[in-house]
Order: structure tokens, then C-alpha cells, then sequence
């Protein structure tokens, strides 16, 4: 391992979040360090088609958008290093944060390391990622108009994605593999004025055991459905499927080292400036891992935003 690096700012993670923090610092002359982590370009390098980037009236992908977001933070002289941090020191300062590749120091840190939606652990998720396949409602809704869907959780995530589903699918297969909901009562109230509709059929007791589908994407599931002391496998034909079944924040190796809960980290959520303050000053959250309501694009790039100018305050201030 090579001298260490030190930089005013040191960001962690290359999602929206990472890179509009870059962007904000950079543009106040903090020649931020961006560490890219193991995914670049984070969650949206998964999404095919995005139609609600303001300002974009045409559809752009994950991809492409990340790549504009990098070359935006380029433009602007932020240096960009692929590696990824697996120990942090934040009681000593400057800070210091060790890499697969270097090891680094910083007066300030933002932290943009995401989250990634949990899977089934099935290998067909993996085949029609994308292609049928979804986390992401508000993302790929649109796609399925007037088609046959199935949604798999039980929780808020996924009946919020079922209701938001209703207002473009035809019919929606909500499988959980539980007889009850653990989602707040106000949802399922609404749930059941779509089960009334019959825009929405239920499988409870259910798991899904595996995903089918050809070279244009999904075309059914195979679920096995517990009745009493009976279990039988029932195929059902769908488009797509949405696993709404969580989300696993990237923050293990901050654990005892800054504060959280369920995994996010806590932030002062200030209204005077401070929003994305950690327990730790000069430590910053911004993104996925402080937020497990909204996780759009839109947000995160918000939020990393706020941290950069929370930052800069930050370091304005020592």
C-alpha cells in the first residue's frame, strides 16, 4: 500500500449522491476525492429507462445518466479513484480511511455508499434483471400498463408498490409468505379497495420458488402456495415481477463508529444548515444510507448537495 492520500473531502460512493456532492464541492474549490466504491454508478446502472429526470423529456438510462453525472464532476476537477474502503477511523483526525488499493485522510467525509434492494436468492433474479425484474415501481411502473404484474413482500414497500402499480397494470398477483400484512393499516385499507376491484389478487402462505421467461423477459413465476396441511405449486403468467421485500443499506463498516438504526445512518436533519451531520462532526450522510422512505435519484442527489454545502460549512468553520 502506497503514501496516503489526503484530500479536504473525501466522498464514498458514486451514485447520484456521491457525484452531486463532487459536483458542489468541486465548485467551491474543495478538489474533492470521490472514492467510487465496488458499483459504480450505484443502483441506477440497473435501470434501462428513466422518464422522470426533470428536464430530460426524453427517456435516458441509468447508465447514461450516471455517465453525464461523472463527466459533470470531471468538468469541474474532482478526482476520481476506483476503490473501495474497508476500514474507517473516525476518532482520530484527520480521518482516516483504508482502501483495497490506498490508504487515505480527510478533514471531511461524505458518505454516498447507497443501499441495494434484497433479492430472493433466486439465480433466475439474476438472468431477467431488467428484463422483468424490478425493484423499483416508480422507476418501471410505466412499462407494464394495461400487462399482468406480481409484487412479493408484505411490508409498506411493497403495498405502497402494489397501489402505485394499480394505476398502470392490468390485474397485480400480490404474493406474501405470510396470511398477514405487517403494513401500516391506512395501506391496507387502500389494498383492499383494489382487492374490491379486483385489480389486485392475493397469494398468501406463498413463496415464489422460481422465475420463467424466454429472450424478451419474464413471462411467469412458479410459486408454492401453502393451504392448511397442503402445499401445491401453482404457475401464474405475468410480464414482470417487483420484489418489494427491502433494502440493505451499504454501511457495515461504520458500524460502532458513527450512529444508526435498522443500518441508516442518523442524521441532525437541521432546519438551520447541518441536515446531513452524523453523530460525528465533519462527518456527513447523504443518499440511500440515510433514507429509507424516498431512495429516488432525485433525492439522493439532494441530499449529496446539502452534504457538500454542509461540508463546506464544516471545514469554513475549523
Amino acid at each position: 500500500m502506497s503514501d496516503i492520500k489526503h484530500s479536504k473531502i473525501i466522498i464514498l460512493g458514486s451514485g447520484p449522491a456521491g457525484y452531486t456532492a463532487a459536483i458542489y464541492a468541486s465548485r467551491a474549490n474543495l478538489y474533492p476525492l470521490l472514492i467510487t466504491g465496488k458499483n459504480p454508478g450505484g443502483q441506477l446502472m440497473n435501470t434501462n429507462e428513466i422518464e422522470n429526470w426533470p428536464g430530460d423529456i426524453n427517456k435516458i438510462s441509468g447508465s447514461e445518466l450516471m455517465n453525464r453525472m461523472n463527466k459533470h464532476a470531471i468538468k469541474f476537477k474532482t478526482k476520481i479513484i476506483s476503490d473501495t474502503i474497508n476500514l474507517v477511523n473516525f476518532k482520530k483526525k484527520p480521518f482516516l480511511l483504508s482502501g483495497e488499493k490506498y490508504q487515505y485522510t480527510a478533514d471531511s467525509v461524505i458518505i454516498a455508499t447507497g443501499a441495494n434492494p434484497r433479492y430472493l436468492g433466486l439465480k433466475s433474479e439474476k438472468i431477467f434483471k431488467g428484463k422483468g425484474v424490478s425493484t423499483c415501481a416508480v422507476c418501471d411502473g410505466f412499462f407494464y400498463k394495461d400487462k399482468e404484474i406480481a409484487v412479493v413482500g408484505g411490508g409498506n414497500t411493497a403495498i405502497e408498490e402494489t397501489l402505485y402499480l394499480s394505476n398502470f397494470a392490468k390485474k397485480i398477483y400480490l404474493i406474501h409468505r405470510r396470511t398477514n400484512f405487517r403494513a401500516e393499516k391506512i395501506l391496507i385499507d387502500r389494498l383492499q379497495k383494489q382487492i374490491k376491484n379486483k385489480k389486485v389478487v392475493l397469494c398468501l402462505n406463498s413463496i415464489v420458488k422460481n422465475i420463467l421467461g424466454d429472450l424478451s423477459g419474464v413471462t411467469s413465476l412458479v410459486i408454492e402456495q401453502k393451504i392448511f396441511e397442503e402445499t401445491r405449486e401453482i404457475i401464474i403468467n405475468i410480464s414482470g415481477v417487483f420484489i418489494a421485500i427491502g433494502y440493505i443499506p451499504n454501511t457495515n463498516i461504520f458500524i460502532n463508529k458513527l450512529e444508526m438504526n435498522n443500518g441508516y445512518i442518523k442524521v441532525m436533519n437541521g432546519m438551520h444548515g447541518s441536515f446531513t451531520q452524523t453523530s460525528v462532526p465533519g462527518i456527513f450522510a447523504a443518499g440511500d444510507v440515510i433514507d429509507h422512505v424516498y431512495r429516488q435519484a432525485i433525492t439522493s442527489s439532494s441530499s449529496g448537495c446539502m452534504a457538500a454545502l454542509d461540508s463546506e460549512r464544516y471545514l469554513s468553520s475549523l
